[in-house]
């Protein structure tokens, strides 16, 4: 059975509708502004009977429940949304300028080609659109609220419009009059009838095509899912911002009497979710989907452990999920019942992070893995901290940041890695989760990891400041100097220019092996020079004075082999520091590399930032 309807329909008809509150909008429609010159080109096309493109529908009273709004600028009773017989879906834009320009006496808001808010009065130059079609572009004249066209800086009136009796004077025909012009032309027979000729012809050219101009609508039916009615909503959007799972569910819970924009952002007294967890540096990112996807998890969870006890077979359980159209199908309760534990999931996983080594949200491998770990944690409370579960915990997400297995779209890993992971730690005879298995580190993927927005990259940086690097000058921890905002960034080591000069490929020197994070102070003294003399310099510095043994120390906290830095062998620092890497990832996954891994594509550049003139 077709869920759709195509047919054609007076604009006329249309926007009585709109006006009368048949027609409104779902609220995950946003306000828009059309700028003066779309809504002229618009009017030049329907004046000359051009098409401007279809209207879509969709009729109230189905399974797609929206809190709905009028269009802007139409003015309603309380509790209209029980008039809305349809909604719009695409056309908004179209619909809105149109109703605001031809149904109402009052300034329409639009913006000029600077952006700047103007609220406008339209009209057309009568004799001006007599001359031909190609004219009508012209013939169209916008004035201030006051109905007043000015120059000079506002001081000198060039046009006033102000009264009727001005307007035909000025024989300038009001917009918001085409679609019933009676008083209007009574008014002219009355004052000027010496122009009723020349007015109707007028009226037969430009005004009969508003009048007669039909417009083509397709409506969806009340049967449409949800999914599809989003699905086809982004689908004809191209013009505006793509729609989130979150605006969408606001809409639909607000249909409740629910909202979830003001308990995620706050409003009327409510500081939202997103304050309390953004407190913490390392939720500062989190979205709302994010959230919204750990609410998923959790109830598909609860509803999976129930079918379960049912005693039905795992292909009738509930799958547990993350799909954004599962989400759409949550109901409100859902989101009742576990935001608050979820909520604490979240501040449970930023403590599992700080104690990882993380310490600032720009090094945060994926932001996506912190959605299982947070439901995860939802689920666990304060037992995550006992030491066999956080060992799990810790090897887990190590897999997942250096087996790189938690980038694009993940909603599937996602799942999955909830329900192996809690099996893996409530009983040890359990398999470990698909991520501890599948994750696999190939050696060579260090030469090619040159991008700081790799989680690879990302994730050995952090475990480098918490084995204990120090800085070169500082000679502070630099997990320490990090919480401190000293200015830190990750720069080679044997310096580019040095390399460059010996002629060592950037893919060579630009690769992490080559990079270490330090200060800004201890990057200027590097310089471009060899490191047995940039060694030498920041040693005796006045507020340095390091012996050899103190800044090998501070060297081997980088895993770096001093007398190979200080002999400026680079080809033997090169593969001490790669084995020694290495073995900072096989302690973390748990595992140790193996050629057999897939190799991830090269990162483009170098971007460090560094500059050793």
């Amino acid at each position: 059975m077709s869920t759709f309807d195509s047919t054609k329909t007076q604009l006329s008809v249309l926007l009585s509708r709109v006006v009368e509150g048949k027609l409104q909008l779902p609220d995950f429609q946003r306000g828009w502004v059309w700028d003066d010159e779309h809504i002229r080109s618009l009017l030049v096309s329907i004046a000359r009977s051009f098409p401007i493109g279809s209207v879509m529908l969709l009729e109230t009273g189905g399974e797609a429940r929206f809190q709905v709004r009028p269009v802007e600028g139409v003015e309603l009773p309380p509790k209209s949304a029980r008039l809305a017989e349809e909604l719009i879906l695409d056309g908004q834009q179209r619909l809105t300028s149109l109703t605001q320009v031809l149904k109402f006496d009052k300034p329409v808001a639009t913006r000029d080609a600077k952006k700047r808010d103007l609220r406008l009065h339209y009209y057309f130059n009568i004799e001006k659109a007599l001359e031909g079609p190609e004219s009508l572009a012209d013939a169209i004249v916008a004035v201030d609220e006051q109905r007043t066209l000015r120059s000079v800086f506002g001081r000198k009136v060039d046009l006033d419009l102000s009264t009727r009796e001005k307007e035909l004077e000025a024989f300038h025909f009001p917009c918001s009059q085409i679609l019933n012009s009676d008083d209007w032309e009574q008014l002219l027979s009355e004052r000027a009838p010496d122009k009723l000729v020349r007015f109707m012809k007028f009226r037969r050219q430009v005004v009969e095509p508003f009048r007669s101009y039909m417009l083509p609508v397709i409506s969806l039916k009340k049967e449409t899912s949800k999914e599809a009615v989003c699905l086809v909503f982004e689908k004809v959007n191209t013009g505006g911002v793509p729609l989130s799972v979150f605006e969408l569910v606001t809409a639909t819970w607000a249909a409740d009497g629910f909202n979830l924009r003001d308990d995620w952002l706050g409003g009327r007294g409510h500081a939202g979710r997103h304050a309390r967890l953004s407190k913490r540096p390392l939720l500062r990112d989190l979205q709302p989907t994010d959230f919204l996807q750990g609410v998923s998890l959790l109830y598909s969870s609860e509803r999976r452990a129930r079918d379960l006890a049912a005693g039905r077979s795992a292909k009738e359980t509930t799958g547990v999920t993350a799909k954004r159209e599962h989400i759409l199908d949550m109901p409100l309760a859902a989101y009742e019942k576990w935001s608050e534990l979820l909520t604490k999931g979240f501040e449970q996983a930023e403590r599992f992070l700080r104690s990882e080594g993380f310490h600032h949200p720009k090094f945060l491998p994926y932001r996506t893995q912190l959605t299982p770990l947070a439901a995860v944690l939802a689920r666990l409370g304060e037992r995550w901290l006992e030491p066999q579960i956080k060992a799990k915990l810790a090897r887990w997400f190590w897999c997942g940041v250096l087996g790189e297995l938690y980038g694009g779209a993940v909603e599937t890993r996602i799942a999955l890695d909830v329900q192996q992971l809690m099996a893996w730690i409530e009983d040890a005879s359990a398999p470990e989760p698909a991520t501890v298995q599948a994750a696999g580190f190939n050696p060579n993927r260090l030469d090619t990891l040159r991008s700081r927005t790799s989680a690879a990259y990302r994730g050995l940086y952090v475990l480098l400041q918490r084995e204990g690097a120090c800085d070169f000058f500082w000679k502070a921890r630099m997990v320490d100097l990090d919480l401190d905002d000293v200015k830190l960034d990750i720069h080679h080591i044997f310096p580019k220019k040095w390399c460059e000069e010996r002629g060592i490929p950037p893919r060579i020197f630009d690769a992490i092996i080559n990079k270490t994070a330090i200060s800004y102070k201890a990057n200027r003294m590097i310089g471009g020079r060899a490191p047995s003399l940039y060694l030498a310099q920041i040693q005796s510095h006045a507020q340095v004075q390091l012996k050899d043994a103190a800044m090998d120390a501070i060297l081997k906290s980088h895993v770096i082999d001093p007398a190979l830095l200080r002999a400026d062998s680079f080809e033997a620092f090169y593969a001490a520091r790669k084995a020694a890497l290495l073995g900072l990832v096989e302690r973390a996954m748990g595992k140790a590399p193996t050629e057999a891994s897939p190799i991830v594509a090269d990162d483009e550049g170098d971007d460090d930032g560094e500059s050793d003139a």
